[in-house]
């Protein structure tokens, strides 16, 4: 059916909520003018780090965030319902809009202005004001754990560029980053476009050569310390160059899908607010996502020292941010004053999202 202004306006801007590599793991049924199907998937089949497909559905309470985020700015309140029948991989939801005359939520206004910011931010470090601001932002049974000072930020650089490592010696992250990025690129409706990376041209230009072909990478890795580089730029400074460090931690272990799209929620107030506040964000999930691999003794790669190296990195998490703090985060970031990216992700149109109503 044709699409209704106001729940067209609402899901145009709904689209732009964060997802993981920018897979955008969501599809809209219209089944009326206020009513909707998300049907959600995940990529965990074919992606180390979408594991359990819990990093999907974190991206997918993002998105039901920024819906009633969008909704409240058209004078609607959004209703969703999780269909408890679909298989994991399908998390689905009925969405349901109705007229509720109240103040628009602000956050709205910053949804397509949210962006990742992989380049060196300010270290000044965070006013009381902001930090007050964004821990306000979280709802009930959420906190926010800071990790700041140079100390924190040194030791938390120091994870990233070893956990940088990992993945750029693993053939299975080495599968995801030759889909996910697209080259010669500044904007990118499905990918990550080559130019919001973080590196210097020449290193792009390195990375795209050598990333055509696994023997090349192994190659490089072997002998020419072909990570080094790469791991300098993308990880050691912009770890040290930023406010702090953060980690959103649930008060309890999350563990269904609900747990997670809550998170999700959760996760997309934090980051508007931090964008209404003038500060820029970037993800740091690969820690957290390889640290519970190894709590739960999961296999996830058939390349050697691979697991003991995880191990490593997984240990070194913990004692930057506590063994229960660990189990119970549910995302990890940096965030500073900067400049927005100048090169991101854009998304689908709209009408690709779209899929048919099933009669």
């Amino acid at each position: 059916m044709p699409l209704d202004n106001t729940l067209e306006s609402i899901l145009d801007l709904a689209r732009w909520a964060p997802s993981g590599d920018n897979t955008q793991p969501w599809r809209f049924q219209i089944i009326d003018a206020r009513h909707i199907v998300v049907h959600g998937f995940d990529t965990r089949d074919h992606c180390v780090y979408d594991l359990d497909g819990h990093p999907s559905q974190i991206s997918l309470g993002a998105l039901l965030e920024s819906m009633a985020l969008a909704a409240s700015a058209r004078g609607m309140h959004m209703h969703a319902a999780r269909r408890l029948a679909m298989p994991d991989t399908q998390p689905t939801f009925d969405i349901a809009f109705e007229l509720a005359p109240q103040p628009a939520d602000p956050l709205a206004a910053y949804i397509m202005q949210r962006s990742v910011q992989r380049r060196a931010l300010s270290t000044h470090a965070l006013t009381a004001p902001e930090k007050s601001a964004l821990a306000a932002s979280l709802p009930d049974h959420y906190q926010v754990l800071w990790l700041e000072g140079l100390g924190k930020r040194m030791a938390t650089a120091r994870l990233m560029f070893n956990n940088a490592k990992l993945r750029l010696t693993m053939p299975e992250a080495h599968q995801v980053h030759s889909a996910v990025i697209e080259w010669n690129a500044r904007f990118s409706e499905d990918r990550i476009p080559d130019q919001a990376l973080g590196v210097d041209p020449m290193t792009v230009k390195l990375m795209r050569w050598i990333m055509q072909s696994w023997r090349r990478v192994e190659f490089f890795n072997t002998y020419l310390a072909g990570t080094l580089v790469p791991r300098i730029q993308m990880d050691l400074i912009p770890g040290l160059a930023c406010a702090a460090h953060f980690v959103l931690v649930a008060d309890v272990r999350p563990r269904s899908i609900d747990d997670y799209v809550a998170a999700g929620r959760a996760m997309q107030r934090f980051w508007l607010t931090a964008t209404q506040l003038g500060l820029q964000v970037q993800p740091e999930m690969t820690p957290l996502i390889f640290a519970r691999y190894v709590r739960e003794k999961r296999d996830f790669s058939k390349t050697s020292g691979m697991h003991e190296r995880a191990a490593v990195l997984a240990a070194q998490c913990v004692r930057l941010i506590g063994e229960d703090n660990s189990e119970r985060a549910v995302f990890m970031g940096r965030i500073g004053a900067g400049a927005p990216a100048a090169a991101r992700s854009t998304r689908r149109a709209l009408k690709q999202l779209i899929v048919p109503h099933a009669a």
